[in-house]
């Protein structure tokens, strides 16, 4: 613990970005885990099912663990804040990206050679087509997110100065073409990059100090929580935040207007959340948790399902269990599910202590270069900074 306060000085380092990021991701792993169900058939084929389609009163659980948009508003702050560090350091563009998408993509084959080699075994093992589809859809669904976060990383240099109300023009656009004139269905997919665009460019806003004041984290709480209101109680869009197998129209696949402002909301409260979190993470041991999520971020992202599918089909040889291979239709399937979070949550550690050297390996250099240059680089990022909000604020 103390090797690792050490190595991340409160001085030099924005712990309330971690902790947020530490939020967003442990609530899109709970999101899942309580959302997701492989109920076994008779013949012992899994199929997907969500307790969201049988209870749709379940919706605010969606609210609360949907949090990709604050992934992608702190993510957009990360991104730009490294370019600026990047670029004073006279590192090029193109150093400064390999780098990034190295982060996201070298864990990556360790899950695609692992699921490859468990899709070939199930099959040459008899397993029906319907299941070898199931687990693979969702082990590897974590991907399109990956592909997402990588483009906008990509673009970070010409998206820094973008303001998020153009995207976000996009997306409305859209939605009106695509719902309220009848055009196609796929033209929705256009909010795949706009709708996460969104808070994205929120992150490189807050970099450029534009989201200090506690009013711009008041405007996107209070007008996006009543805009997605207006949306969900009187537009017709579905109040879940997360996708419902069998609905009409999903929220997240592809994002909506609704899903945009709900992020808009989502990201203003983390923004007035931000000086206590800070003050909450002077706390040696809050500090020390938040700082292992984020050492272990890609792995704990790319793991979880693998967790929850690798619990499951354990458990399957003693026979259907409730909470697990039941259908979730009931209450009583909720209650049983939160037994089994700690379940998966142990099977995750024991994936993380199998592959987190993938995410080590491609850390440990940055994290050395971080360490002997941090003081530096914050200081000519908090004078970049500190230049850009004197000019936004005359």
């Amino acid at each position: 613990m103390r090797e690792l306060l050490r190595l991340t000085p409160a001085p030099t380092r924005d712990r309330a970005t971690d902790a947020l990021r530490a939020v967003a991701i442990l609530g899109v792993i709970l999101g899942h885990w309580l959302v997701t169900a492989l109920v076994a058939s008779p013949g012992g084929a899994l199929r997907a099912a969500s307790p969201l389609a049988s209870m749709p009163w379940l919706a605010p659980v969606s609210w609360t663990f949907q949090t990709l948009a604050l992934f992608f508003m702190v993510g957009g702050h990360v991104a730009t804040r490294s370019r600026i560090s990047s670029r004073a350091r006279g590192e090029t563009y193109g150093g400064w990206l390999r780098k990034r998408l190295a982060r996201l993509f070298t864990p990556v084959a360790a899950l695609l050679a692992l699921w490859t080699a468990i899709a070939v075994s199930l099959l040459l093992g008899g397993a029906t087509p319907i299941t070898v589809h199931t687990v693979l859809k969702l082990a590897l669904s974590p991907l399109w997110f990956l592909l997402v976060f990588a483009a906008l990383t990509a673009a970070t240099p010409l998206l820094s100065r973008l303001n998020p109300l153009w995207p976000l023009a996009v997306v409305l656009h859209v939605d009106l073409v695509r719902f309220g004139l009848g055009g196609p269905a796929w033209l929705g997919w256009v909010n795949l990059a706009a709708g996460w665009l969104v808070p994205y460019t929120l992150g490189a806003a807050w970099t450029r100090g534009e989201l200090e004041r506690p009013r711009a984290g008041w405007a996107l709480l209070v007008g996006g929580a009543v805009t997605t209101a207006v949306l969900v109680g009187w537009a017709g869009y579905p109040a879940s935040m997360v996708g419902v197998p069998g609905a009409a129209v999903s929220n997240l696949n592809p994002p909506t207007l609704a899903a945009v402002t709900f992020g808009l909301a989502q990201c203003g409260l983390a923004l007035l959340l931000r000086e206590p979190l800070r003050r909450a993470m002077e706390r040696p041991l809050a500090w020390t948790a938040v700082a292992l999520v984020n050492l272990s971020t890609m792995t704990l992202f790319l793991w979880h399902q693998t967790a929850l599918m690798a619990t499951t089909a354990t458990a399957l040889l003693a026979g259907p269990l409730p909470g697990l291979h039941t259908s979730p239709d009931d209450p009583h399937w909720i209650a049983v599910r939160f037994l089994w979070l700690p379940v998966f949550a142990l099977v995750l550690g024991v994936c993380c202590a199998a592959f987190h050297g993938f995410e080590r390996r491609t850390g440990k250099r940055s994290r050395r270069v971080r360490g002997g240059r941090s003081r530096v680089v914050h200081v000519r990022y908090r004078s970049e900074t500190t230049r850009a909000k004197s000019v936004h604020d005359a």
